[in-house]
């Protein structure tokens, strides 16, 4: 019979599934990212630990810009000069 998968496997299950998506993300960023709220993380259980690591994951799962946001992020960056030349022509009007 397969052993149940305990909180401690499942955390770093997690931490694997992070370094996949994330390869350049080191695992004390993670770590420190997920558990921030804590504060002295030092006591907490495995299932609190598991609770954080699925909360940061999911997180970091929402906030993906997709593909078209980041080339318009980009092409605005290239052209900052435009954008100012453009409020100042609408009579906008810097405090």
């Amino acid at each position: 019979m397969k052993k149940p998968k305990t909180n401690y496997d499942s955390c770093l299950e997690i931490l694997s599934d992070l370094k996949k998506d994330y390869p350049t993300t080191p695992i004390s960023q993670h770590l420190y990212s997920a558990l921030a709220d804590y504060g002295n993380f030092w006591g907490i259980s495995d299932k609190e630990t598991l609770f954080a690591l699925e909360k940061y994951q999911s997180e970091r799962q929402m906030n993906v810009a997709s593909e078209k946001d980041v080339e318009k992020i980009v092409e605005d960056g290239k052209n900052l000069e435009k954008l100012f030349l453009d409020d100042e022509d609408e009579g906008d009007e810097w405090p």
